[in-house]
């Protein structure tokens, strides 16, 4: 591995896209020392990487045995998830729409230009992209609502570190498609428009993701 100015970045990096993507899959073992010998850098970043990743929800560390990557969520902690998104996320989204700074509304959409860029290209590293700036998009709305409670309720749920793992086809196109009809929504300073598609949005990528957690 290259070693630029920011190598800590860089491990981080490679760890995400291999659990994002499947080559560490859910609960598997982290090995700190195989992890360093590919990577070709010492144990020290790769420790800082993990415990970064540790406290984003997607690696977990258990006392005595070491770091796993986290387990993938059953049917009832999926529908638990999304009941709550659904309570949280479309009021978040109405809040902004009240009072969001055209600022802020132009790093939303500078971060969906980015990701409709990614989706011109296949592959673990892009697909990990995606669902990093996914996940800075949805983090964005929930701050911009000045709720803090709502905010660290969102984050604990470790949305997109438990549903991008999934890989299904399609839901990049479909999901930059909703967040322009709520950007669109929000830019109008209308907050009924705004919660709907906000509402639709996460009603869509729960039947989407659905068909991984039958029953």
């Amino acid at each position: 591995m290259r070693r630029p100015a920011r190598l800590g970045d860089e491990v981080y990096s490679a760890i995400f896209e291999r659990i994002m993507s499947l080559e560490i899959e859910p609960g598997a073992r982290i090995s700190v020392d195989a992890i360093s010998r590919q990577l070709g850098v010492s144990q020290t970043p790769i420790r800082e990487a993990l415990g970064r990743l540790e406290s984003e929800g997607l690696v977990v560390k258990t006392h005595l045995i070491g770091y796993s990557a986290a387990p993938q969520l059953n049917a009832r902690q999926f529908a638990d998830l999304y009941e709550l998104r659904l309570l949280l996320e479309p009021f978040a989204a109405r809040k902004c729409a009240q009072s969001m700074p055209d600022a802020v509304i132009d790093q939303l959409e500078a971060l969906c230009a980015e990701m409709d860029s990614l989706t011109q290209s296949e592959g673990p590293q892009s697909y990990a992209q995606f669902a990093r700036l996914d996940m800075a998009f949805h983090d964005q709305i929930a701050a911009s609502a000045g709720n803090a409670l709502a905010v660290e309720a969102l984050s604990r749920l470790y949305t997109h570190v438990h549903l991008y793992r999934l890989l299904p086809s399609g839901v990049a196109r479909s999901a930059l498609d909703e967040h322009g009809q709520l950007i669109a929504a929000i830019k109008a300073r209308d907050p009924d428009a705004a919660e709907a598609a906000m509402r639709q949005h996460i009603e869509s990528s729960q039947h989407r993701f659905k068909a991984h957690y039958p029953g």
